[in-house]
């Protein structure tokens, strides 16, 4: 029977959304760009938009950066075909600067689906697990010890501004209540169990689990999400060159709302996308979790157009 490193890191078989309109957002660079230049791939994630960029351009270079040791691996493994093309790091992209200018930077900010199909990484209500939520498995925060330690109100505000859910009071409430009186909750099933209470029967049912919103508020605390994404988007115009190309994929509207702000507002970038690109129906069939999915794609300016 393999072990546990080895059968995490071989289901760690995640499909890379929307690659089409990435490879047709690189393919758009000029060819002297793409002879000899350099890609940053943000969130390697299983390494599968890198291993298509990396194909239909054999003369580029890529740094991938995870902090998820699973994913290194498994993009390690995948990507082992292109030898010192690529390049891999253990690195949350908020704490990385290059070592040379970028053609073309690349954040995919999603979830992976392997972080989700693995009930022990604690991600997924649909899986019972342990209340961990963590992507890089080194750092001390997990989710029970933010339900666990937060005040009602601030688990409370906490769900609110990071899961945008409406009945964060009531859901704050009853989970500090079964806290104190049965203790700590076995795993995420029953944690999703008593959030669901607090919805009436009918929207029990609905296609949106009732524990979606605050999974998320709980994931993103972990994690420091939004703060690490602020972070990305004030220093990574300054990883590429003039020209070069910043594109962000996000899954939901916290993450969205500040990639267009950034796009809009920063001197240095020039939106090429005012809308974003979204999954087509086939690759929404094919892949459910792309539906929610949004492209952003930004140009560095010149110098001489940035004066």
């Amino acid at each position: 029977m393999p072990d546990e490193k080895a059968r995490n890191t071989s289901s760690f078989n995640h499909a890379p959304i929307l690659t089409d309109e990435v490879m047709k957002s690189i393919n758009n660079l000029p060819p002297k760009m793409l002879d000899g230049g350099l890609m940053v791939d943000a969130t390697l994630g299983g390494g599968g938009h890198c291993a298509s960029i990396l194909k239909a351009h054999p003369n580029l270079r890529v740094i991938g950066l995870d902090q998820d040791p699973s994913a290194r691996q498994a993009a390690a493994q995948a990507l082992a075909i292109f030898g010192s093309r690529i390049k891999i790091l253990e690195t949350n992209f908020a704490d990385f600067k290059p070592p040379e200018k970028a053609i073309f930077v690349l954040a995919d900010l999603g979830v992976s689906s392997p972080q989700l199909d693995i009930g022990a990484r604690g991600f997924s209500f649909r899986l019972d697990g342990p209340l961990d939520m963590r992507m890089n498995p080194s750092t001390k925060l997990t989710a029970k010890k933010i339900i666990e330690s937060y005040e009602e109100n601030d688990l409370a505000d906490l769900i609110y501004n990071y899961g945008e859910e409406k009945r964060s009071r009531r859901i704050a409430r009853r989970i500090k209540r079964d806290l104190c009186l049965h203790g700590p909750y076995s795993g995420t099933t029953a944690l999703a169990y008593a959030i669901a209470g607090c919805y009436p029967p009918k929207m029990r049912k609905s296609r949106i689990h009732p524990a979606t919103r605050t999974f998320q508020a709980l994931r993103i605390a972990v994690n420091n999400e939004l703060e690490a994404l602020e972070s990305f988007l004030a220093k990574s115009p300054d990883w590429l060159v003039d020209d070069g190309l910043l594109n962000v994929i996000s899954f939901h509207s916290l993450e969205d709302r500040r990639v267009k702000t950034a796009f809009l507002n920063d001197p240095r970038l020039e939106r090429i996308s005012r809308k974003p690109l979204s999954a087509s129906g086939n690759e929404i069939s094919a892949n459910p979790r792309s539906r929610s999915a949004k492209y952003r794609i930004a140009r560095k300016k010149s110098l001489s157009t940035s004066k």
